[in-house]
């Protein structure tokens, strides 16, 4: 058994372990109630956006068509892996990395697959192995719209000059503070919805459909990559809270349990000094 000593020390190194992990906590919990309101609000925007540019851009044909809904030859893949730039979150970093590797092993083991990455702990890893075009960890200092639609230019840039020929997005969809989703998601080239051709779409077109679908096919995009950006970084807060939660509770755990050996051991020591008393007593008055 410790000695008393090494008792007390790893006493107060896992309490102040449990102050720092308590207080990660905290500031997840708070971090994670603004963003989780964030993903909220735009989810349904920006999925009835996409559903109906998906819509109307597979009503256009021929030299119509629009330039992100080429279909060619899939033969190079760029894969846009989202992740953060800080760990201590549980398996939330590590569940990308893994689905990255399931991508380019697997899935797509006969392509060229190359990577932009969002997030330093998938970039350290994936750049050990693969070809990583863009690194941008920067955009969680300033996580706007804007900002992420500079990426989404450079992936569209990259499609339509036929660097690629399929992007696809990897990330984590928040669902709640325990709950995170591994989402594979194709970006470009535009999947066009089935349609019933017996179900006419009802709209009427100002200016013309081909102007509109034009002009907002790019926004979808940006919207699209913004989205799942702001899941993301929801999920990392909720995924966080959940891991410094547990990280506190064992942390209250190992300590109760530390302070009982204390306390065996300081009642275990008193006995032998109060035993070795009462000898020497009863050797004098022998």
């Amino acid at each position: 058994m410790a000695n008393l000593k090494e008792l007390r020390n790893r006493i107060t190194s896992v309490s102040s372990t449990m102050q720092i992990t308590s207080a990660m906590k905290m500031v997840s919990a708070a971090k994670l109630n603004k963003a989780q309101q964030a993903i909220t609000a735009m989810r349904p925007y920006a999925d009835k956006l996409t559903e109906l540019l998906q819509s109307l851009s597979a009503t256009l044909e021929g030299d119509n068509a629009s330039v992100y809904a080429e279909e060619r030859e899939i033969k190079k893949i760029l894969v846009v892996a989202i992740a953060s730039n800080r760990g201590l979150a549980g398996a939330f970093n590590t569940n990308i990395i893994k689905g990255s590797r399931d991508l380019y092993q697997n899935q797509y083991a006969d392509k060229q697959v190359d990577f932009v990455t969002i997030g330093k702990k998938v970039n350290d890893v994936i750049s050990k192995t693969h070809t990583v075009v863009s690194n941008r960890n920067d955009v969680y200092d300033d996580l706007t719209f804007a900002n992420v639609a500079e990426i989404a230019e450079d992936l569209m840039a990259r499609f339509t000059a036929g660097d690629y020929d399929k992007i696809v997005l990897i990330y984590n969809q928040f669902k709640n503070a325990a709950s995170q989703d591994v989402i594979v998601e194709q970006f470009l080239p535009i999947s066009p919805v089935k349609r019933d051709e017996n179900v006419e779409l009802d709209y009427i077109f100002e200016p013309t459909k081909q102007e509109i679908v034009e002009e907002l096919i790019p926004k979808s995009l940006k919207t699209q990559l913004y989205k799942a950006i702001r899941d993301s970084f929801a999920s990392e807060h909720g995924a966080r809270m959940t891991a410094m939660h547990k990280a506190t509770d064992n942390a209250k755990e190992l300590r109760d349990s530390l302070k009982l050996s204390y306390n065996k051991a300081r009642q275990a020591a008193i006995t032998n000094e109060i035993l070795e008393i009462v000898g020497g007593a009863e050797a004098l008055n022998g």
